[in-house]
């Protein structure tokens, strides 16, 4: 969507554009980048464009000693590695010699070059150099990043990345971001850079890349700020048309219209449906009639009559009812014509099984399949995926193993062996599902479209997703931000390269690394993002069984000083804030622990003591509400057994959620192998707990914090807006 700042002067920058068009340019010259920033009220140093030595001494006297000299050329992008710029020149002899100096070294860099000119600028010796640029992600589309910039840029790669447009909250979260944020404020007596007048020049720079998509890369390297301003030093523009290209995109209510047809389907047909045990087509039979789905079940197959006592159909366009979803179990090559009976037929889905597309090359046969499906408004699930699940209306729809465990996890995967890792985890920690849906090559169904799903769905509670690249990255974005904010989203993604760096032709660009431009992209919009399977895993687990925290004061309770500092480190990693323990707070917890004890925080109640001491530094921790969670340490001893903790702790916090008093509790248990039946029990009454490890149930807690403060529940403000 264009920006509507009357101020901008688009006619400026499209007549620019449109020279370099005429002329078959992939790139703007610095003088033409000049104009287009400015045209967006983005400030540059006082500059002109010299065609002789002569004309250079004029221009760097009227724009004032000393100045730098750069090489104006549309074939030549980097012009430091050319020779083609020179600073610090104090003098008109010097300026003379060094625009000689500069076109001499052009030309020996590349002879064939069509020089334009040297461009003669006004040197800035003060400020904080920062860049500030945007690039067109593969995934992403329009990216805006800032950072600090000059030579530090390179080496730090200290940079911040988000969605173009921004806004000036967002641009200020890039700002305050970085690691090197401190050095932008100002210290041991620095000038500190303007804060605000550098997130409108964020804001700017991404209007001006919406306004005109075809701009692939925008650098601004350095751009000086002061506390009196912010002036773009160096400008470097790359024009690509297909940088302006738009992704098909559904809207919400043509998504929800099939989605609902095909997570809840009246009725399901098996394309390829077999009798034979060991055929997919007899699996995924099996599947949908053993595990209770209570639709009708068409088989078909040319060549049967009755499979799992249905009747079967030759073709479905021979099935008398209506049909929602298609379940494919044949060969990749006959898939186009059979997806086309099953377009006239008006099925909503057809989950495509077999594999054999993209994923091995064959690109073409995908295309095809996608066309068709467009021909007849069908949406595709697939290709190359194991199935889906939907416990609530007992739909198996998989060759896989069934599943049947209920509940409010909603968890996706683009691979098959992640699907069935999911499924076994599920199954052993007896964590209650409400889907598990394979998108393999996504040649149409993506995340984005089980996010918007989900989002609606009252049986689940959070989506977990497994994905090794996003379709629609921008598309993905915008939902898991509106999602998040009542529901958690955690994503692993897969493939943490920096791929987009090896090719770069801007600093920008280099910088765009893969994963950094998901990580920064992802965070700010919401997600919550898991390092590793089993994290994914445990946090879709943990996250919902734990009440939403009411503040930030983290309190450790420990009978061991050693699982203390181990948990203190945790929560350190995981950004959470112990509290600092004021007086009175440390005097009630000396009343229940031995003088030799240690209270603060964490509060060290030491391995030998009675239950009574766990129960009532705990009760002390939820009755007080100044305390918004609780960390706990076990150790175990002969005096406090694993199993009576698990229950005393149970016991007390139901004690305290029956008036009404709601607190996450994790706990670490260390001790013999009777603590992970003891952390079983915990889990199964809500108290996320695991044995052998202070870092798993820290992070578990963490990762719910960081949903917390980005759907804004903590009473600030959501992370990275």
């Amino acid at each position: 969507m264009p920006s509507n700042d009357s101020s901008y002067d688009r006619e400026a920058v499209r007549r620019v554009l449109d020279q370099a068009a005429a002329e078959g340019r992939s790139s703007l010259t610095a003088p033409e980048g000049r104009l287009v920033v400015e045209a967006y009220g983005i400030a540059t140093p006082g500059e002109g464009l010299a065609g002789s030595a002569d004309e250079a001494v004029a221009l760097a006297e009227r724009i004032g000693l000393p100045v730098v000299l750069k090489i104006v050329s549309p074939d030549i992008l980097h012009k430091t590695e050319a020779g083609g710029v020179l600073v610090g020149l104090r003098t008109a002899e010097e300026v003379a010699s060094g625009y000689d100096t500069i076109l001499g070294n052009a030309r020996a860099y590349k002879a064939d070059a069509k020089i334009v000119g040297v461009q003669v600028q006004q040197q800035l010796d003060s400020g904080h150099e920062v860049i500030v640029g945007t690039v067109t992600d593969p995934t992403f589309g329009k990216v805006v990043a800032f950072g600090l910039g000059g030579v530090l840029v390179e080496v730090l790669k200290d940079v911040q990345f988000r969605l173009a447009p921004t806004d000036t909250a967002t641009a200020l979260s890039m700002i305050d971001g970085i690691a090197a944020a401190e050095i932008l404020r100002g210290v041991r007596g620095a000038e500190p850079a303007n804060r605000e007048v550098l997130a409108d020049l964020i804001v700017r720079l991404s209007n001006l890349v919406t306004d005109f998509p075809e701009l692939a890369e925008v650098d601004l390297n350095p751009v000086l700020a002061t506390a009196a301003g912010a002036t773009a030093v160096d400008v470097r523009i790359l024009v690509d048309p297909a940088a302006a290209t738009q992704p098909e995109r559904f809207t919400d209510e043509e998504i929800l219209a099939s989605m609902n047809r095909i997570m809840r389907p009246a009725s399901v047909a098996v394309i390829g449906a077999s009798a034979e045990a060991g055929k997919i087509g007899n699996s995924v039979m099996k599947n949908l009639v053993n595990g209770g789905y209570q639709g009708e079940i068409y088989p078909i197959n040319p060549k049967a009559s009755e499979i799992l006592d249905r009747k079967a159909f030759k073709s479905i366009s021979d099935v008398p009812g209506p049909v929602d979803v298609a379940v494919f179990a044949i060969p990749a090559k006959f898939v186009p014509q059979a997806l086309a009976e099953v377009g006239a037929k008006g099925v909503a889905g057809a989950i495509l099984i077999p594999s054999g597309f993209g994923e091995t090359g064959n690109h073409e046969l995908q295309a095809e399949v996608v066309k068709v499906a467009r021909e007849y408004g069908v949406r595709i699930l697939g290709p190359n995926i194991y199935g889906y699940y939907y416990t609530p209306e007992n739909l198996s729809a998989t060759f896989c193993t069934p599943y049947d465990v209920k509940g409010g996890v909603a968890l996706s995967s683009q691979s098959g062996g992640i699907g069935m890792a999911i499924l076994g985890f599920s199954r052993a920690a007896r964590m209650g599902v409400s889907a598990i849906v394979g998108v393999g090559n996504k040649a149409d169904i993506d995340e984005d479209d089980l996010l918007t799903f989900f989002e609606s769905d009252p049986n689940t509670q959070l989506i977990a997703m497994h994905l090794e690249d996003l379709k629609d990255g921008r598309s993905f974005a915008d939902t898991a931000r509106r999602v998040s904010k009542t529901k958690p989203v955690v994503v692993l993604k897969a493939g943490r390269t920096d791929q987009g760096a090896k090719a770069a032709s801007s600093h920008t660009g280099a910088l765009a690394g893969n994963d950094k431009v998901y990580d920064d992209i992802l965070r700010s919009n919401g997600v919550i993002r898991a390092p590793g399977l089993n994290d994914l895993l445990e946090y879709a687990r943990g996250i919902p069984l734990l009440p939403t925290p009411q503040g930030e004061n983290v309190v450790i309770i420990t009978g061991a000083g050693g699982s203390g500092v181990l948990l203190s480190d945790a929560c350190v990693d995981n950004k959470l804030t112990l509290m600092e323990i004021p007086p009175d707070l440390d005097e009630a917890f000396r009343a229940f622990i031995p003088p030799f004890g240690a209270a603060g925080n964490p509060v060290d109640i030491t391995g030998g003591e009675p239950p009574s001491t766990y129960r009532n530094t705990i009760a002390l921790g939820l009755s007080d509400p100044r305390i918004h969670s609780l960390i706990l340490g076990y150790w175990h001893t002969i005096v406090t057994p694993p199993m009576v903790f698990a229950e005393l702790v149970v016991d007390v916090v139901e004690e305290f959620r029956a008036k009404g008093i709601h607190k996450p509790v994790v706990a670490s248990l260390a001790g013999d192998v009777e603590v992970e039946e003891a952390s079983e029990h915990l889990y199964r009454h809500g108290i996320v707990a695991y044995p052998y490890t202070t870092e798993k149930p820290v992070a578990v807690l963490g990762a719910k914090y960081r949903w917390a403060r980005s759907a804004g529940l903590l009473g600030g403000q959501p992370d990275g807006r």
